[in-house]
C-alpha cells in the first residue's frame, strides 16, 4: 500500500475473467477520473492474486461471477494476504451487495458499469485512502463530529451538543466539506451545489459567508481544530480535522476490527452495532449524502442479519427477536426480518406474534410497495395456518 511521500495517484488493479468487460471498466475508470493508474489487468484469478502480491495496489476492482474461482472467496484470500487493502466488487447482480460486506469491500458496483455510480465509487476510494493516512487511532480523549442521523459535536468528558448554524445552507456546506474530508473541493462545484439558481458573483459572497459562520460555529463548540482553508491556486476549499474523529469512520474501524462471530465476540458484536444509532446524515435530505448512507446501512444490516442467524442456530430466540425487530424498524423493507421473526414467534409458540409479522408484512409490501409477498412466504404461512388450525381442534 501507499507510504508517506509516494504517487499520490491511486493505484488499481482490474481483475475479471471477460476482456470485453475489463477493457469497459479500464476505459470507464480512465474518463472519471486523472489521477488513477491501473497497475495490472487480470483475466485469469490465479494469476490475479500473483499481482497483486506484486504490485501492492491501493484499491482491487474485483468481479464477483468468475467460473475459475468465486470473486468472494478471492476476495477473502486477497483481504487474509493484504489486510489493508481496498476491494470493490463488480457485479452483474445486485443480490450480491450485501454479501459483499462480510468482506468489509469498501463498495459494489453493478455491470453495466454507470458512469455516475463509478464516480462516486472512486471518491469513495480516494476519501478512504486520504483519511486512513490522515487519522491517528480513535481515542476517547478527542473531539468527535457524530454524523449518524444529525450532525452533533462532542468534547471529551462531555456531553454531545447540536450546532447552532447561522442558515441551512452554512449546515449543508459543512456536511459536505466534511463528506469530502481532507481533499479539496472545487469553488465552483460548491456554488453549483447550494446556490446554483443564483449568479456567481452573488454566489461568492454567499459561500464566502457561509464558511465565516461555519468557523464561528466550530469555535463555539469547542472544535477549533477542524480547520477550513483555501485549496492550491484558490481552487477550492478544504476540511482538515486535525485531532477530531467522525463517528462513521470510528464505526466502520470497529465492525472491520471484530473479527470472527462467536460465543465470545457476540456482544461485542452487539455493542458495536448499537452504536449505528441512525443512518448516515440521515436527518438531512442531502442526494449527495445517499451512496454512503445507503452503504453504511447495508453494511449494518448484513452484520444485524448474521448476528439474529447466530442466535437463531444457537437457540437464543429472545436475542434473535431483539435483532431482527431492531432490522426491522431501521428497514422496514427489509422483507426477510419478517419472515425471520415469524419463524422465531412459530418456535415460541406465540401465534399471534406470527400473524402479526405476516399482516405487517403485507401491509408494507403490498398496501405501500405495491408488490406480492413472496411465494416462499406465503406458502409457509398457509402451511403455518393449516398446523396451527388442527393443533386446535378438539380431540374427538
Amino acid at each position: 500500500m501507499r507510504q508517506s511521500g509516494e504517487d499520490e495517484r491511486v493505484r488499481v488493479i482490474l481483475v475479471d475473467d471477460e476482456p470485453l468487460a475489463l477493457r469497459s471498466l479500464r476505459r470507464a475508470l480512465l474518463n472519471e477520473t486523472n489521477d488513477l493508474t491501473i497497475a495490472a489487468e487480470y483475466s485469469n484469478p490465479y494469476e490475479a492474486m500473483s499481482g497483486i502480491l506484486e504490485h501492492r495496489p491501493d484499491a482491487v476492482f474485483l468481479d464477483i461471477q468468475m467460473p475459475k474461482i468465486d470473486g468472494l472467496k478471492l476476495g477473502k484470500q486477497i483481504q487474509a494476504a493484504l489486510p489493508g487493502i481496498e476491494i470493490v466488487f463488480v457485479t452483474g447482480y445486485d443480490r450480491y451487495a450485501v454479501k459483499a460486506f462480510e468482506l468489509y469491500a469498501l463498495d459494489y458496483v453493478l455491470k453495466p458499469v454507470n458512469s455516475q455510480r463509478l464516480r462516486q465509487t472512486l471518491e469513495r476510494v480516494k476519501e478512504k485512502l486520504a483519511i486512513t493516512g490522515a487519522r491517528q487511532a480513535p481515542t476517547g480523549d478527542v473531539p468527535y463530529v457524530r454524523c449518524f442521523d444529525r450532525i452533533r459535536f462532542q468534547l471529551p468528558d462531555a456531553e454531545e451538543q447540536a450546532p447552532k448554524w447561522r442558515t441551512s445552507k452554512a449546515q449543508e456546506l459543512f456536511a459536505y466539506l466534511l463528506h469530502h474530508r481532507n481533499r479539496t473541493v472545487g469553488r465552483s462545484v460548491l456554488l453549483e451545489l447550494l446556490w446554483p439558481e443564483v449568479e456567481e458573483s452573488k454566489a461568492a459572497q454567499h459561500l464566502y459567508t457561509a464558511i465565516y459562520h461555519i468557523r464561528k460555529t466550530l469555535k463555539a463548540g469547542g472544535l477549533e481544530g477542524i480547520s477550513i482553508h483555501i485549496g492550491e491556486l484558490e481552487s477550492g476549499y478544504q476540511m482538515d480535522l486535525g485531532d477530531s474523529q467522525v463517528d462513521a469512520e470510528v464505526w466502520e474501524d470497529e465492525i472491520r476490527r471484530l473479527g470472527a462471530l462467536d460465543e465470545n465476540s457476540a456482544e461485542l458484536y452487539e455493542s458495536a452495532l448499537d452504536k449505528y444509532s441512525g443512518d448516515y446524515l440521515g436527518s438531512y435530505e442531502y442526494l449527495w449524502a445517499e451512496h454512503e448512507r445507503e452503504r453504511l446501512r447495508l453494511l449494518w444490516q448484513h452484520q444485524m442479519k448474521k448476528l439474529g442467524e447466530f442466535y437463531e442456530v444457537r437457540g437464543v430466540a429472545d436475542k434473535a427477536v431483539g435483532i431482527h425487530r431492531k432490522i426491522q424498524m431501521r428497514c422496514p423493507d427489509a422483507e426477510d426480518s419478517y419472515f425471520s421473526l415469524m419463524k422465531l414467534y412459530d418456535g415460541l409458540a406465540d401465534p399471534a406474534g406470527v400473524e402479526e409479522q405476516y399482516w405487517l408484512l403485507k401491509e408494507k409490501v403490498e398496501r405501500e410497495l405495491e408488490l406480492p409477498v413472496s411465494s416462499e412466504i406465503t406458502d409457509w404461512y398457509e402451511r403455518w395456518k393449516t398446523q396451527e388450525g388442527a393443533s386446535l381442534m378438539p380431540n374427538r
